[in-house]
């Protein structure tokens, strides 16, 4: 098989171009053309010599992802389902704001934690993406929307401003693909986005968030969802390997190498599951407790039928969201955007070929911890 170049950061294609006797400075010319200029073809490679044009022709190749569909929200927001192959697809969002453009990009095809609020998770797992396939999402987005309209010039700005590992799959179980990928969206010759700009998001796999501080410290994002372990075990099964005192020491210890000076938690709304005022109390103590400066992210769920769950009203979430300000945390309330084409938080589901029987599994879970809990 040919190798696609979009596997390969930096160093890796350094790496290749010297298996094939070039030297280091033709992996900067690829890089360029690659993901600044979008060129998928090696004959607009212009600057390259044709005898390499030729040589890399015959092994190599910039292999997209095959789009399956494309739908726009009336908000601006855009989703993409592409196919990686044997029955799977992942899904890929953009977000347009006055002042940025999001991209939210998936790491796997499906998701092995299972969080109970998560219709990824719910349809169980297939397999971890390549580099190129993270990467790929980017690729396309990026020099699609740059061309706008069929016939309209290309745009010379970027597009994409900000990255986010928040699609389907945890991307700290598939570390060994996240990586390349991290230092290609930052490179000086891939996509320039600095470390504050690209977030990765996790539900809290603690010696993969210790990796990340020491290989590639981006902004973290981690999805606690519960003020205490007893209710966590529930909503992310992840808990009863990583508690919450675990999960929060990496924190506090990741914050040491950080580009920003606090974590993000995200925080999903589940109607009269974590939404009391006493769980919003119990939050403060929680984070104060481990010393971990934070802002909060609350995120009113998205129900889909197969969860058991509903969204907080929108008053109780602002009241939650006013207990936690008043104890001086941080906290914004997330927009749903794109929940006319299921592209809104936790909304992801593609088409997996499940090879972790979720659907059994999740049934088994019991629900009792997940009624209403008494107001205060």
């Amino acid at each position: 098989m040919l190798a696609n170049l979009l596997d390969f950061d930096l160093e890796g294609l350094a790496a290749y171009c010297d298996s094939l006797g070039e030297k280091r400075f033709r992996a900067t010319q690829l890089l360029r053309w690659i993901h600044q200029r979008g060129a998928g073809d090696f004959a607009q490679m212009s600057d390259l010599a044709k005898s390499l044009r030729d040589k890399l022709a015959g092994v190599a190749e910039i292999r997209p992802l095959k789009v399956i569909s494309e739908h726009s929200s009336a908000d601006g927001t855009v989703k993409w389902l592409f196919d990686v192959g044997n029955g799977d697809a992942i899904e890929t969002v953009f977000i347009p704001e006055d002042d940025r453009g999001t991209l939210c990009l998936s790491s796997q095809a499906g998701c092995a934690v299972g969080c109970r609020f998560c219709s990824t998770g719910h349809q169980g797992f297939s397999r971890n993406l390549s580099t190129g396939e993270i990467v790929g999402q980017l690729w396309h987005a990026e020099h699609q929307l740059r061309r706008g309209q069929p016939g309209a010039p290309e745009r010379v700005e970027r597009v994409v401003s900000n990255v986010v590992m928040m699609g389907m799959g945890e991307p700290l179980q598939n570390y060994a693909a996240l990586l390349p990928a991290l230092r290609l969206m930052q490179g000086d010759h891939g996509y320039g986005l600095s470390r504050r700009r690209v977030t990765v998001s996790t539900s809290g796999m603690v010696p993969l968030i210790d990796r990340l501080r020491e290989h590639c410290p981006v902004a973290l994002a981690v999805s606690l969802h519960a003020p205490d372990d007893a209710l966590r075990d529930q909503l992310v099964p992840l808990n009863k390997k990583y508690p919450l005192g675990q999960l929060l020491a990496a924190c506090k210890r990741y914050l040491a190498a950080a580009p920003r000076d606090f974590i993000t938690f995200e925080y999903c709304m589940l109607d009269g599951v974590n939404d009391s005022l006493a769980q919003a109390d119990a939050l403060v103590r929680l984070v104060r407790g481990a010393g971990v400066s934070c802002k909060f992210n609350l995120i009113p769920f998205n129900p889909f039928p197969a969860s058991g769950l509903s969204c907080t009203p929108r008053a109780r979430i602002l009241a939650f969201a006013e207990r936690l300000q008043a104890a001086g945390i941080v906290t914004t309330l997330r927009k749903t955007r794109g929940d006319d084409i299921d592209a809104a938080c936790g909304q992801l589901a593609g088409e997996v070929q499940d090879r972790t029987r979720a659907d059994q599994r999740l049934r088994r879970i019991p629900i009792a911890i997940l009624q209403p809990a008494p107001r205060v």
